[in-house]
């Protein structure tokens, strides 16, 4: 993930402002509370500006945040949410937590097994006995019948417009979307235009391998479901929500 979002990551609000934060961190604040019911406070992996921590916050929760984007880190800071930038495969924090969680695929940037071992190992470290490590993947059943296709969005402010070109590449030998972002702003204001070609990659994961990795690093797997809708998942399930404990 090291610069997946170095530039992308100054039109993220825009693009995702019609994401619905309040209904996503009512679910996951639900889901802690029936997990782990005394839980106060949670670590984010992968904080990004502030959207789920902040709401997090006024669902009571005291909430640490971690990105490894500067420029995300420090919008969530301005916005009141207290975060460091850090690596969540490689990082050391004194304290501990009852909740850790990781939302919008963050954990599908993982393409590799030594840093995704390497954050759930993170995940356990940073829990209290018996806390909750939260997550949404891509879910493997539904990219196979799916398939991941082009797409195209347009989002505007007064100040700037973004069109951004999403072109998959699938490596189904590493269960991995190669996701090509080419993203065009134009400045409303000076008319200049400004061109930016990205890559993301994806991976999906399936319930027996989240089921294998919770046990490698000390985790029971108590919860696997489609991510708001709380149905079980299925082929037409795109984001699978996964709740493990720590044991």
């Amino acid at each position: 993930m090291s610069k997946n979002f170095q530039t992308y990551s100054k039109y993220y609000n825009l693009l995702y402002g019609d994401k619905d934060y309040n209904a996503e961190a009512n679910y996951v604040s639900k889901k802690i509370r029936t997990f782990a019911p005394k839980a106060e406070s949670v670590l984010e992996f992968g904080s990004g500006t502030g959207g789920h921590g902040l709401l997090l916050q006024k669902n009571g929760f005291q909430v640490f945040g971690l990105d490894k984007s500067e420029y995300m880190a420090a919008e969530a800071k301005k916005k009141g949410l207290e975060c460091q930038v850090a690596d969540i495969s490689n990082f050391k924090l004194k304290g501990k937590y009852d909740a850790v969680v990781s939302l919008f695929h963050v954990i599908s940037y993982l393409t590799d097994n030594k840093d995704l071992i390497a954050t759930f190992f993170n995940a356990h470290k940073h829990l209290n006995n018996g806390g909750v490590f939260l997550f949404d993947v891509w879910y493997s059943p539904a990219v196979y019948k799916q398939k991941a296709s082009h797409r195209v969005k347009r989002m505007k402010n007064k100040e700037i417009a973004v069109t951004r070109t999403a072109t998959p590449k699938i490596d189904g030998n590493r269960n991995v979307i190669n996701v090509e972002y080419k993203i065009l702003v134009k400045d409303l204001i000076t008319k200049k235009t400004n061109r930016l070609l990205e890559n993301h990659p994806m991976r999906h994961f399936s319930i027996p391998e989240i089921g294998l990795l919770a046990k490698l690093t000390g985790f029971e797997m108590v919860k696997a479901e489609e991510f708001l809708t709380g149905k079980k998942p299925s082929d037409n399930t795109w984001g699978v929500c996964f709740v493990l404990k720590k044991i």
